[in-house]
């Protein structure tokens, strides 16, 4: 079986969030189940620097404004199509806007662009390949089922992948002249969207699946609390809507072998994280005592909760916890956070930015991760948690209600319990569930089993991968005659 995916970004040649983790595991894990994925991403100069070798495999005289090509290359045991279209991707800053974060101001341009290239693959334009399937992420490839719906590739079955409906690439009217879509397809049922261009509701509309991260996701955004405008379409289309929880690549980021660790260890020796909380201590300027230390890796946002921990910390402190986080995002909450940790010298800690090392080591050294979010579609940080006896601390919701079993005492006794739960996403809810987790670490035999316990969960991406095969197969069964 051929697949083409299409995404915004891929790890480890560029990466901002989860979604780059899981466009980099799952083409490995699906290897295992026989399938081929060819992944087509945008050549950022991080993207292109990282092979020498270009032969283009396809050109455009003008893609977008500019020239452009196609050209194959593999990457850290990655397939790739890498987009070279220097006028809309050889720039400075993020993949999606400058060093100050502001976005650029042609995304829609340059992520149409990636789309149209994604739908001429499918439909051929690279001689001996046709996919046998289409895989976009997000808005930012949203549009290449468009793009296949109303030209050469409309009988290719698809999947559209949707990580965070919140990000939904909604742009004027004014900019469907440049598409280069035909007319009807400024409609209801293509890519208008209240008055504009919808690309996540175009690829929403066209896909002949849909999935999302995770089983409890895909039911909350069938609501209006959660479903962002697009409940209406997604409850239309519930019978294509699946949720295939994410999984991460567990060689990566494997506790027994992680070159990040001060100290590499296993279920079976714990007591090898000792010198990691120790290089946790002196990263973060905490004091040194057996109080657990609970940390945060995030974006500082509204939806990651990073104002309900904030407004819990004084509380977590007089817990008897201690607080080391690493992320970056919205200033007044960078502010808030780093005004705890004047308050709380020696107990809370602050690191501004983002280390992808400290954070693996944050992982093998702190007791506790806290993930406060106010919807989380998946989330991969309480995986890692899990994976490295770093007892994940979740709001009720998407992907952290999927994946984490509350330690409630019938979970303790029955020895199934992998973390703690809260609901509702309050600063209230997370003091009592700070609390807690604080009570279960006093003891250590308790303690001990909720780590191992969530150190034996399957976070591995073997039955996430099953289960698109599966869907693959049925999708791909379905549009063949007689189907």
């Amino acid at each position: 079986m051929q697949v083409l995916a299409v995404t915004p970004e891929i790890f480890p040649l560029i990466k901002t969030g989860g979604l780059a983790d899981v466009a980099g595991a799952l083409p490995v894990a699906l290897a295992g189940q026989g399938v081929t994925t060819r992944t087509l991403i945008p050549g950022y100069p991080t993207v292109l620097s990282a092979f020498r070798k270009k032969k283009a495999l396809h050109q455009y005289p003008n893609l977008q404004g500019g020239k452009a090509s196609i050209h194959a290359a593999t990457v850290s045991g990655l397939e790739l199509f890498v987009l070279d279209a220097p006028h809309l991707f050889d720039r400075a800053g993020g993949p999606y806007g400058d060093a100050t974060g502001a976005d650029w101001p042609d995304n829609w341009r340059r992520f149409a662009a990636l789309s149209q290239v994604g739908a001429d693959i499918a439909g051929g334009a690279i001689s001996g390949y046709a996919p046998d399937l289409v895989h976009v992420h997000d808005w930012q490839s949203a549009m290449t089922l468009a793009y296949m719906r109303y030209g050469e590739a409309g009988t290719v079955p698809s999947v559209m992948t949707v990580h965070n409906l919140a990000f939904q690439g909604q742009f004027a009217a004014a900019i469907f002249p440049e598409l280069g879509l035909p007319a009807p397809a400024m409609a209801l049922d293509g890519v208008e969207y209240y008055g504009g261009v919808g690309f996540l509701k175009a690829g929403l509309q066209a896909a002949t699946a849909i999935t999302t991260v995770s089983p409890t996701y895909a039911q909350e955004i069938c609501t209006p609390a959660f479903g962002m405008g697009l409940d209406g379409l997604l409850n239309l289309r519930a019978g294509d809507l699946h949720g295939i929880v994410n999984g991460i690549d567990t060689e990566i980021w494997n506790p027994a072998t992680d070159p990040h660790l001060m100290a590499n260890y296993s279920s079976k020796s714990l007591r090898a994280r000792k010198a990691n909380r120790k290089a946790v201590e002196d990263r973060f300027n905490l004091v040194s005592d057996d109080s657990p230390i609970v940390c945060v890796v995030s974006r500082l946002t509204w939806q990651k909760g990073m104002d309900i921990l904030a407004g819990s910390l004084d509380d977590l402190v007089a817990a008897g916890a201690r607080l080391a986080v690493l992320g970056s995002g919205d200033q007044g909450l960078e502010g808030a956070l780093l005004a705890g940790a004047a308050r709380h010298r020696g107990r809370v800690g602050i690191v501004v930015g983002y280390d992808e090392a400290l954070s693996h080591m944050m992982q093998g050294g702190c007791d506790a991760i806290v993930i406060p979010s106010r919807f989380e579609p998946c989330g991969l940080t309480q995986l890692y948690g899990l994976r490295y006896g770093c007892v994940p601390i979740v709001a009720r919701t998407g992907g952290l209600a999927d994946t984490v079993i509350d330690a409630n005492e019938a979970a303790i006794a029955a020895g199934v319990a992998t973390g703690f739960q809260f609901a509702p996403e309050s600063a209230a809810a997370l003091g009592h569930a700070i609390r807690r987790m604080v009570s279960a670490h006093a003891d250590s035999a308790v303690w001990a089993a909720i780590q191992k316990q969530g150190m034996k969960s399957d976070v591995s991406w073997d039955r996430s991968a099953q289960k698109y095969v599966q869907l693959y197969k049925y999708l791909i069964a379905k549009g063949q005659p007689g189907g």
